[in-house]
């Protein structure tokens, strides 16, 4: 038997071990070849235009950035706070288990089964999920705290939780409702009378409220980016595909996950943490009725790993422990060398076009159909990572037609997000462009700039843009074919007949449809 000192030490070298594996890992999940993908030039460009809200996000993602760009805004950088939350959110999952009283064996099977999971692509993207899911974890972590100690402290440290978590993405709602329910439905319904949760509730309210004053101030933009989401995305959800995909994000180590449902139905000393597979079947079924996307739910997952890991813990004894887990560990690991390929860039885009193992390997899956309906070269996903440099190299060679003077009345109009954050990034903001799509309408040029040429990357020219400017003509288009971004265009429209402001310009873009 061995002593607690030296468990605790072995403890933490192992825990150590899996979260410097986690880094080495996720620097390693991309190829070469690829650039960034389209969603992250908008976070990244958030850094510049500081507020309590953004119509896309709530305001934490941005302060990340800035730390970022403060940095340095180098890739490393970029891709360190994905890996930094992805680390801790096996820490998480770690002293979780801990907590439930698992052994070390369990807390190395719940590591392996974060770590060779969905959370792999997550974790490579400069996006607000990868936060979210190490959130969500932690807001579990401190309910299984508080129901094993019924210590207030951790009523506190879930309400703060709950405010970073709200700060970060707006998904966390469901979650609250989700858990809200579950309390209501069990025991711990007394809960309400411990006059310390609305303390904690107040504290959560105030972190939060400069974002809500902000929405206030600004119309609840977040209703109208709903909406939007609603009829353009969330619409063509499939709820099949969402529970189909709850599956495969954990293909390798899904038995955990199944494990740590059950274990929390049958398994005796979890009977008290019940609510946390209410909460997850709750919030579940809320995804399904507004039509969530898969991705949405991940963050309930760490939890029920750690369950799992200990459930599995349990079942197994002390007397199989020795043999069992190696062979669990080595099954995880061997369906991982199969799966990894399936959801990270780790093949380059040439060779996922020239190798015809590869090449089959995502046909099979589906993965070369886009939203278009059509068989492409590379998944749309990867092709999103690709042709930006091209595109900036392009629009400032544009740019460099105009001299100093002229450049000063020339704006850099383009058709989305991903085009202008793009444009911005790899120009290491020498010059600056913009859009009326998404965050970049409420950083749209005002009254102060006066427009005489437009640099316009993307779109086509309407047949009105000639009756304003003298010569319009394309100086430009993305080249690289396996590139989403493949023929766009980058037009150059000189001297405009009557100069226009930023303001006035925004409006008629607005309402040109």
């Amino acid at each position: 038997m061995e002593s607690k000192k030296t468990y605790g030490y072995k403890s933490y070298l192992i825990l150590s071990g899996f979260i410097i594996l986690k880094f080495i890992i996720q620097y390693h999940m991309i190829a070469q070849g690829y650039e960034l993908h389209r969603d992250e030039f908008l976070h990244l460009d958030q850094a510049h235009h500081l507020a309590w809200g953004f119509v896309s996000i709530p305001p934490f993602t941005s302060w990340t950035s800035l730390l970022i760009y403060h940095l340095g805004n180098s890739i490393f950088w970029i891709k360190f706070f994905p890996a930094l939350y992805g680390a801790l959110t096996i820490l998480i999952a770690w002293k979780t288990i801990e907590t439930l009283k698992g052994s070390l064996f369990a807390c190395i099977l719940g590591a392996t089964s974060c770590l060779l999971s969905a959370y792999l692509r997550i974790n490579t993207l400069y996006q607000p999920n990868s936060f979210e899911i190490l959130s969500w974890a932690f807001l579990f972590y401190c309910i299984v705290r508080y129901i094993s100690s019924e210590k207030d402290k951790w009523l506190y440290w879930f309400a703060i939780g709950l405010a970073f978590a709200f700060l970060n993405k707006y998904n966390v709602m469901f979650l609250t409702i989700g858990i809200f329910i579950a309390v209501l439905l069990t025991k711990h319904r007394n809960i309400f009378k411990n006059k310390t949760i609305y303390i904690a509730a107040c504290i959560s309210l105030v972190i939060v409220s400069p974002n809500l004053i902000w929405q206030i101030s600004n119309g609840l933009p977040v209703i109208t980016h709903m909406k939007e989401l609603s009829s353009s995305q969330l619409v063509n959800v499939d709820r099949i595909s969402f529970l189909k995909e709850q599956f495969l994000f954990f293909l390798p180590s899904f038995f955990v996950v199944i494990s740590g449902i059950a274990g929390l139905f049958l398994h005796k000393p979890f009977r008290q943490y019940r609510l946390i597979v209410y909460t997850y079947i709750l919030t579940i079924c809320l995804f399904l009725f507004f039509k969530g996307k898969p991705y949405y739910a991940l963050g309930l997952y760490p939890v029920l790993i750690a369950f799992g890991a200990v459930y599995i813990d349990n079942l197994t004894g002390q007397k199989w422990r020795k043999l069992v887990y190696p062979v669990l560990i080595s099954f995880i690991v061997g369906i991982s060398i199969l799966y990894i390929p399936l959801i990270c860039p780790i093949f380059s885009p040439e060779k996922i076009e020239n190798d015809p193992e590869i090449t089959g390997l995502y046909q099979k899956s589906g993965q070369l159909r886009w939203e278009d309906g059509k068989e492409h070269h590379i998944p749309q996903d990867y092709a999103d990572m690709l042709g930006w440099k091209d595109l900036t190299k392009k629009t400032l060679q544009a740019w460099a037609t105009f001299d100093p003077q002229q450049q000063m009345k020339t704006l850099i109009l383009c058709d989305n997000y991903g085009h202008a954050g793009a444009i911005n990034y790899y120009s290491n903001r020498a010059i600056e462009a913009t859009s009326i799509n998404a965050d970049y309408a409420d950083w749209f040029p005002g009254k102060e700039k006066t427009i005489e040429n437009i640099i316009q990357v993307g779109g086509k020219i309407s047949d009105k843009s000639y009756h304003y400017f003298d010569t319009i003509y394309e100086s430009g288009s993305v080249e690289n074919r396996l590139s989403r971004e493949y023929g766009t265009p980058i037009f150059i429209l000189k001297r405009a007949k009557l100069p226009i402001n930023g303001e006035s310009l925004k409006q008629i873009l607005l309402n040109k449809d």
